[in-house]
Parts: C-alpha cells; structure tokens; sequence
C-alpha cells in the first residue's frame, strides 16, 4: 500500500493530491531505462526562452531551460515540508523541491508537447541555504568569484550521491514515454566551463585539475540519465575561444577549448568506465560581443590555429571533432549551438545588423553537417547583460508594449518557412554575398 500511494503521489497528475499529503514519496521508477532513439526536428531553429507562447508562435523546433540544481536539492528538508518529493535509490532517501520541478514543467511540457526538443542546462548557483551548498557547490568554490555559479560537488561522498540521485529524479520524470510531465532530450553540464573560474568556480585551478572534476561530473550525469532513458543525450559546454584563453581569466582562471578537449577525451578512455557518448555544446558568438559583424572577424581563421571559433569559422569544430580520437565507436559526436546572438545598438543600422548577421548565420549552420541546433540567445534584451541588446525584442519596461519586435524577430520568424527567401535577402549586401548558395560547407 505504502509503494502504490508513493507511487501515485510522484506522477504530474497529483500534483494537488502530493501538496496536500505534504509526506515523502518515492518517485516511480521504470524496472528499465524507458527506451527510445533521439527524436529529429525539421529545422535547427532554436531559441533560449522566456515568452512560452511567443516561442511557439516563432515555430522554434528547440529550446534550452536553465535548470538551478541548487533548487532543486532540499537536503535539511524534513519529510513533512509541503515542498518535498522524495526520491529513494540503492544510496539513499533523497528530497526534492517539487515547487521547483512542476515550475519548470510549467515551461516544459507546453514546449515538448508541441514537439519542441528541449535541452536543460545544468547549473549550481550559490544558495542561501548551507545545507544546499554543503551537497551541491564544489568544496573549492571561491565566493568572490562573479555570477555565483560554482562547479558541481563531485569532491565528497554527499555531492555525488546527491548529483546522481537529483539527475537520476529529473531524468525519470522527463524521459517518461507519456510526456506528462514534458520531455527534456538533453543535459548540458554546466556553463561554458573552459572559463571555469566566471561560470563554473572551482577555485584556481589548472586545466588538468578542472577537466578531472568535470570529468567526473559529465561521467555521473550520463550514468544518471541512461539508469533511466537509453535516448537524451548528455554535453560538454565550451565558449568561443579556441587555442586562446578568455583574456579576462588567467591561466588558473580560463583555457582554451581545444587543449581542453583533447585532454577530457584522451582521460574519458583512461579512467574507470572508459568513454561513454558525450558531445558538446558550443557558444561561437562573434569575438566582439558589442559587434554582430562576425564576418569580419580577425581572430577566426580558417587554420586549426584559429584563436576563435565563431560563425565565421564554425567548421573548424565540426571537422575537429571528425577525427578518430574525437569520435565515440566510431560516431562523430553531435554538436549543439546552445548559446549565441548578435548585439544591436538602439537605432536603426545597428538592429539592421542584428538581423543580417542572425540570415547569414543561420544560412551557415543550416548547411553545416554535425550541428543539430542552432539555439538563439536572447529572447528579449536584458537589462543586466552587461549593455548587450541580444534579444529578438526590446525590452520597454511601462510602454504599452513592453517587449517590442526588432527586425530580427521577422527574420527568426521566417527561418525554415517559404517566407524565407524573401525575408532573408536584404541581408544579402550587407553581408557582402549576392546569393546565399555562395555559402559553402
């Protein structure tokens, strides 16, 4: 009696029944991993969003939501909080904020159920709740670190029971064949973790230091996922800079992206477990983030060498990871764009350039083999992102109209439709092309 009320209690469709009980319940578990092959999407038009609604109206086909494993962990909960879903395994009785989940869900299923491929972002942000830091920040993390974001606790017993336990709940709820509580196709591991030290603090630390914590946390998040669905795929989050380092870091702060690479696969073969299907999540935002003009970068080369990777030189990464040493059995490893857009300044030439810059990049991915989403950050501008204006609207706070359309709304709005062609081509001279099929692989 106490496993069927535990039962009904974890699914979606109680979620009144389960605050009203206010009792720990044990999640429902598949005797299996629910199987499954990763599903596909007609176009690779994707977007970070905020507006639910919006987003459909745009016919995006994938999407990223951020998910905070620090709100999600309740660890000095007791069983009768009102918030608490348990989850038990082979290591223990986990409890879970169930506020938390069913929010996201809100997002979640409304943008899986219209076939939406969704993908989390896995994140620590610092808490105010010290038990919460206790299992989920690294014990290193450095709180005068900026962003409050800190590298997974994969140091003590507590944090990698309490990672798995946490992934391995979210993975069933989110992998379930009846979609009831939204389907997430992916886990992206962290925030562009070759700046370590601004989006996954581990202290100072060595490249070598960071990627065997990393390592360790990429390696629990795929075993959690795949304990539960054999489908959704599991990524490395890296950012632009390819054979530099972020000069805002120093060497114990940030790296390059490809010495790292090489290093995380060459120790994913050596340690216990051996290589598992990993793939990567890429930022290739142009190397001026205040200058949407990426074809006119001068730090991204058509070299291996190239300093950055940007749209300008995006095949560097996909035939990088063609090689032998890069591969999983034999497979290329998938490539998502998770993160990327293009700054306008507040007139008209600078949101003409956004939406030029938007056409010919999407116009490059579209033709790239090996990406299989090219997910557009932002939105709407945001009011502390350092000045940049990446958003598909603006962001008036008390006009009548709040969030207004820039011109590249339409051009996003357009991408993989019949309207395309037409809307695309004002891009065409400012870009310096006279046709999009001069655009090769």
């Amino acid at each position: 009696m106490i496993r069927r009320l535990a039962s009904l209690l974890s699914g979606c469709c109680f979620m009144g029944l389960l605050m009203m009980a206010g009792s720990l319940s044990q999640a429902e578990q598949p005797a299996t991993p629910y199987e499954g092959t990763f599903p596909t999407a007609d176009s690779k038009k994707g977007l970070q969003v905020e507006l639910v609604d919006d987003a459909l109206a745009l016919g995006i086909r994938h999407a990223t939501l951020n998910i905070n494993l620090s709100q999600a962990m309740l660890p000095g909960a007791a069983a009768d909080d009102p918030r608490v879903i348990g989850y038990q395994n082979a290591t223990g009785t986990y409890t879970m904020n169930g506020d938390f989940v069913r929010g996201v869900e809100q997002q979640l299923r409304p943008l899986s159920d219209a076939g939406v491929l969704v993908y989390a972002i896995l994140l620590t942000y610092e808490s105010d709740d010290p038990d919460v830091n206790r299992v989920a920040l690294h014990p290193s993390y450095d709180k005068s670190a900026p962003n409050h974001l800190g590298a997974f606790n994969t140091e003590t017993q507590e944090g990698r029971e309490w990672l798995a336990a946490t992934i391995e709940f979210l993975a069933e709820r989110w992998s379930r064949p009846s979609g009831e509580c939204g389907r997430m196709v992916g886990y992206i591991v962290g925030n562009e973790v070759n700046s370590h030290w601004f989006w996954s603090n581990c202290g100072r630390v060595t490249m070598e230091e960071f990627a065997e914590d990393y390592l360790d946390a990429v390696r629990i998040v795929h075993t959690a996922v795949r304990s539960k669905a054999t489908w959704p795929r599991v990524y490395l989050s890296l950012e632009h800079h390819w054979n530099i380092r972020y000069p805002g870091g120093d060497e114990l702060q940030a790296f390059p992206a490809r010495p790292f690479l090489e290093y995380f696969a060459k120790r994913a073969k050596e340690t216990p477990g051996g290589d598992f299907d990993w793939h990567v999540a890429f930022h290739p935002y142009p190397e001026n983030l205040f200058e949407p003009r990426f074809w006119n970068d001068k730090t991204a080369t058509d070299t291996p060498d190239t300093p950055r990777v940007t749209f300008k030189n995006l095949h560097i990464l996909t035939d990088y990871l063609k090689q032998p040493a890069m591969q999983h059995e034999g497979a290329t490893r998938h490539v998502l764009l998770s993160e990327q857009g293009f700054h306008s300044t507040p007139d008209k030439e600078g949101e003409t350039a956004q939406a030029a810059a938007y056409c010919y990049a999407y116009e490059k991915v579209n033709r790239l083999a090996g990406i299989d989403a090219f997910i557009l950050h932002r939105h709407i501008d945001h009011p502390h992102e350092g000045g940049l204006n990446l958003g598909l609207r603006r962001r008036t706070p008390g006009a009548a109209d709040p969030h207004p359309k820039k011109p590249m709304y339409d051009c996003f709005q357009a991408a993989g439709t019949p309207a395309w062609d037409e809307t695309s081509k004002f891009a065409l001279p400012i870009v310096g092309l006279e046709s999009w099929d001069e655009i090769s692989e």
